[in-house]
């Protein structure tokens, strides 16, 4: 056909060309963290300033130097404790016998002891400890120890001295290795053989 151009097939229309939908403006979103950082730090300081720090858990001891020299002890002032390795404690003075004891009355036997009449800043307790105890047992004893040196120090300072002054505790306890003889005294064999030696005599 004269007249030029071309004829072509109509073009389909795509499909949702014709919605009238309006596209969605995206906002974009910044999250200044400046000031969360400045009140994080702020936080941090008052906690830290206003926290009790929580002190070690540590005993002090004033353990004596060794003297290899003997010193001679009365028998009536010593007296004698022992930390079994199952963690039994056991007392005696002088030669008596070996007595079980509980815990709970480790601070009430020192106290006793150390206030009988004569027997004040006279006294040796010698705390013997098997090396398969248990260290909290240890522990204990050595706190109800200390427990009882609060009233043994005011009881004896309501005695004056040559001074004229409140008389100072001089003597505590002492700590000692327990030897296989010591271990013998307090073994469960020995203890039956004695309680049984008592009752046929």
């Amino acid at each position: 056909m004269s007249g030029g151009g071309s004829l072509s097939a109509p073009e389909k229309a795509k499909r949702g060309s014709s919605s009238k939908r309006k596209p969605k403006k995206r906002v974009s979103f910044h999250l200044d963290m400046t000031p969360l950082v400045d009140i994080t730090f702020l936080l941090l300081t008052f906690f830290m300033f206003t926290t009790t720090m929580s002190a070690p858990q540590t005993m002090e001891m004033s353990i004596p130097p060794e003297i290899n020299k003997p010193v001679d002890v009365d028998e009536d002032k010593l007296l004698s404790l022992y930390i079994r390795n199952d963690d039994k404690l056991f007392w005696h003075k002088a030669q008596e016998l070996p007595k079980p004891i509980k815990l709970e009355e480790v601070k009430k036997l020192s106290e006793k002891e150390n206030l009988k009449d004569g027997m004040h800043n006279k006294l040796i307790i010698v705390l013997k400890i098997d090396e398969n105890a248990q260290y909290g047992t240890v522990v204990s004893v050595l706190d109800e120890l200390n427990l009882a040196e609060m009233l043994i120090m005011e009881e004896i300072a309501k005695v004056p001295d040559e001074d004229g002054e409140p008389t100072k505790r001089k003597r505590k306890f002492t700590i000692a290795k327990m030897t296989d003889k010591d271990r013998e005294k307090i073994s469960d064999e020995a203890l039956s053989g004695e309680l049984t030696t008592e009752e046929g005599n």
